[in-house]
């Protein structure tokens, strides 16, 4: 797999402090998008230690004869893992967790996970698809069929999370295979994005602008037009090749 990438954060405009993190792999070989909770210590603390965790799972067992969904699996548990013991370490944090959504190339396979309400989106020529569904219960209420779409955009209860790392009964990380076309573009990002630009609105954006840094900068930048009340984070990735001889 062969691909261009890039990745942005910003604090918005009414956080005092970004609780947001993310990693670029400088080979490509996996990227990771985290939304910490919990106070202006917790939330900080959570995203940067998820980020971390995952990286160096990734890292130290990307060669091993393992298979890909059970070490992006094992990625996050132990990830989950870490909040509790820094919980324990200091109960200050003990609130603490973080939403992730994650991308590997490995093998011939892409897979996605995530666990919250931070999201993988795809472009497709002009199509824009959501990859992930947001572990919130407007989420599932709406997949209920109990409210709309639009309903759920304003519904006092969307921020409220379903599920997140940094909580004792996550025993199991869903892993989904992810199908990509060179010429795809794959957008992770945070829900201070998603919270502040509809879907037409992030599609436009995707389309108009080829180059991967202007493109992270104008998503960013148009959420903070639209009021910018969240931390906001996006990576794009831009496949170019599918060519096993990338991998």
């Amino acid at each position: 797999m062969k691909c261009l990438f890039t990745g942005m954060t910003d604090t918005g405009l009414i956080r005092a402090v970004n609780q947001d993190a993310y990693h670029l792999d400088s080979d490509g070989r996996f990227f990771i998008v985290a939304d910490g909770m919990g106070g202006h210590a917790g939330g900080q603390e959570a995203s940067r230690l998820v980020t971390q965790v995952i990286q160096l799972c990734l890292d130290a067992h990307w060669n091993a004869a393992i298979p890909s969904q059970d070490l992006l699996e094992k990625s996050l548990l132990e990830a989950n893992q870490a909040i509790l013991d820094d919980q324990q370490q200091h109960p200050e944090r003990s609130d603490m967790g973080t939403t992730v959504v994650v991308v590997i190339f490995r093998d011939d396979q892409p897979l996605c996970a995530h666990v919250g309400d931070s999201r993988l989106y795809r472009l497709h020529g002009s199509k824009l698809d959501q990859i992930t569904e947001d572990h919130t219960w407007v989420a599932r209420a709406m997949r209920l069929g109990e409210i709309t779409p639009d309903q759920a955009r304003t519904h006092p209860l969307r921020h409220v999370l379903a599920q997140c790392l940094g909580r004792e009964d996550l025993q199991k990380v869903d892993v989904n295979s992810l199908s990509v076309q060179p010429g795809d573009r794959l957008l992770l990002c945070s829900d201070g994005l998603t919270e502040e630009l509809s879907d037409q609105l992030i599609t436009n954006q995707l389309k108009s602008i080829q180059v991967g840094e202007k493109a992270a900068s104008a998503l960013i930048n148009a959420a903070k037009d639209h009021g910018g009340r969240d931390n906001i984070t996006v990576v794009i990735v831009t496949i170019e090749s599918l060519s096993r001889s990338d991998y």
